[in-house]
């Protein structure tokens, strides 16, 4: 170490003694000008305000959730059956962190006021104490690993296998809207491929007309769903993660590029009825998008309509298949190609008789 890196050395802990002496001599001084009974008397007032602060947090907590609770999601009874399980498990993990959240804030506040700085009382030292470390960390170990059980039996059961009698309905959300394809009469939807995915051609999902089972597939602006009858959402994403959130549903799937996934659940109100449930008469059931897909993110709103079965029957005979949207003449193009070549190699006469 070289002369002046002493030098250095000695400066900083000259400066370090200099600044020691004079928080003492300011401490000394406070003292011998009152400002301690100063300092005491502010001290018992900020701990008297602890327990002020406290009584009126909790109760403006309580008058909060009073006021704005029927606002809410909780306030609105789940309109599915798998989501009365899901506010279930909602319920539980609200009580526990409400419990827990109580007892501590009650502690920490109380605990403030009732060992505030004295003379007469001399902070006690505990560093350590195995069977409280243990306590404190096995019971949220295991209150959060019966959570999680819970909800991987749900996660597996509205991810499995729906009845035989659901109905299945496709949603393909892109940026920055969804799609929706039913299937007609034969209960199968046609092959798609991205590759065929051609707005102006009234082919954005990529139908392959070559497929037969997609001449009676449906194509409509929103989703419809019977009341009391399961439905199976088959979910695709066309460019980035997209999320079908359904909040009134407690159900939400991403909808991940080139990879399908599905959920099933049961919708238990009509929409009429729902509107009487919340007292809003403008309530439609919401498809939100729940990932930030893009810039567009935000207008990404799709509307379910929970029907009646009479309701759906009547508003699915009222559709037209997007098949014949895309070809008026009910004819594919390959259809169209090889009757084509078929005619060319006739004479004329017979081309335009056939």
């Amino acid at each position: 170490m070289t002369s002046t890196e002493y030098f250095i050395v000695v400066i900083v802990l000259l400066v370090f003694v200099v600044i020691f002496q004079i928080s003492k001599a300011s401490e000394y001084v406070s003292v011998l000008k009152g400002e301690k009974k100063a300092f005491e008397q502010n001290n018992r007032i900020n701990a008297f305000l602890m327990l002020v602060f406290l009584v009126i947090g909790l109760a403006a907590a309580w008058w909060c959730n009073k006021i704005l609770y029927k606002k809410t999601l909780l306030g609105v009874p789940s309109a599915s059956d798998h989501g009365e399980h899901i506010d279930t498990m909602m319920w539980i993990t609200l009580a526990i962190i409400g419990f827990v959240f109580v007892v501590t804030q009650v502690l920490l506040f109380w605990f403030a006021y009732r060992y505030q700085a004295s003379e007469k009382r001399k902070v006690l030292y505990y560093p350590h104490n195995n069977k409280l470390e243990l306590l404190w960390t096995a019971v949220p170990a295991i209150a959060l690993t019966v959570l999680v059980a819970f909800g991987l039996y749900y996660w597996f059961k509205i991810t499995g296998d729906p009845p035989k009698t659901a109905m299945e309905v496709e949603i393909t959300g892109h940026q920055f809207g969804w799609e929706y394809r039913y299937p007609g009469k034969d209960n199968v939807l046609g092959r798609q491929s991205y590759k065929l995915v051609d707005p102006s051609k009234n082919n954005p999902l990529g139908q392959d007309w070559n497929d037969a089972a997609n001449h009676d597939d449906l194509h409509p602006s929103e989703m419809h769903l019977v009341v009391n009858k399961p439905v199976k959402l088959i979910i695709r994403s066309q460019d980035v993660i997209h999320d079908v959130g359904l909040p009134h549903f407690r159900m939400k799937m991403d909808a991940v590029p080139g990879t399908p996934t599905t959920m099933w659940f049961t919708p238990k109100y009509t929409t009429a009825e729902m509107k009487k449930i919340t007292g809003n008469e403008n309530f439609v059931y919401e498809i939100a998008c729940d990932q930030m897909c893009g810039v567009g993110h935000y207008s990404m709103r799709g509307v379910i309509v929970v029907d009646t079965q009479e309701e759906y029957d009547a508003w699915l005979a009222g559709l037209k298949p997007q098949f014949l949207t895309a070809h008026p003449d009910g004819v594919p193009p390959t259809a169209k190609t090889a009757e084509a070549r078929e005619l060319e190699g006739k004479p004329v006469a017979q081309a335009e008789e056939h």
